[in-house]
């Protein structure tokens, strides 16, 4: 006859749960001193691994700054190419009108030289430019030679002789267009005061796509029926 002695279960539950976490601590302890023993340091590779983290960190605060900064220098960029542009265009029409000045500048010093040699009214200079597809611009200048004693007083007539394409027509026909009749609002500038030379500048409308073919310019003093002065500007 055997005599045994029985735990009760909560005993060897304990008991089974001590020799489980027994077993669990020496494998985990063999894992770690086996990574040690093959060269293998957890804690270095999670020290490593904070270290790039704080790193990349970093280098995305860099990153953005630089964005920030890049994208200033790209505005600076721009501002500072307008701010050319305007120059360049500013400089380009002081050009011209430098070249404006000193034709008249000679024109002047010729007239005093020869202001005893020249009497008169003359249209010294007629041009005619292009500006944009249904305007044309003109300029002309007009002189007194001689000694005059008062002030000139008159118009100009303009007229323009166009070639302009219709719609539905293969040949392109002519047309005219005199200034002021056919364009009330721009008699202002063809108005005629002064005693010695006066620059007359303004804008023709014409058809779109109208390409100018000869422009006459006609000097009226008030009062009179026949012009003064007369000259044609033919464009080829």
């Amino acid at each position: 006859m055997a005599v045994r002695t029985h735990l009760p279960w909560p005993w060897r539950a304990a008991l089974g749960l001590a020799v489980i976490a027994l077993i669990a601590g020496m494998w985990w302890w063999g894992f770690d001193f086996g990574q040690f023993l093959s060269g293998f340091n957890r804690k270095e590779v999670e020290s490593r691994l904070a270290a790039l983290e704080a790193d990349n960190a970093k280098l995305g605060s860099e990153a953005g700054l630089l964005r920030a900064r890049t994208t200033e220098l790209e505005s600076e960029l721009a501002m500072t190419r307008g701010s050319q542009a305007t120059l360049t265009k500013q400089s380009r029409e002081l050009e011209q009108e430098n070249v404006q000045l000193k034709e008249e500048l000679a024109f002047l010093q010729k007239l005093v030289v020869d202001s005893n040699k020249l009497p008169g009214l003359a249209i010294q200079r007629l041009s005619a430019e292009k500006e944009r597809d249904d305007a044309w611009g003109y300029s002309l200048l007009l002189v007194r030679g001689g000694n005059p004693r008062d002030e000139f007083v008159g118009k100009v007539t303009l007229q323009a002789t166009l070639s302009a394409v219709s719609p539905g027509m293969a040949a392109p026909r002519q047309v005219t267009v005199t200034l002021p009749d056919d364009a009330p609002e721009a008699a202002g500038p063809l108005d005629l005061k002064f005693k010695y030379y006066q620059r007359v500048e303004g804008t023709i409308r014409v058809p779109p796509g109208s390409r100018l073919l000869s422009l006459t310019a006609r000097v009226f003093e008030n009062g009179a029926a026949s012009p003064r002065a007369t000259r044609t500007l033919t464009n080829q």
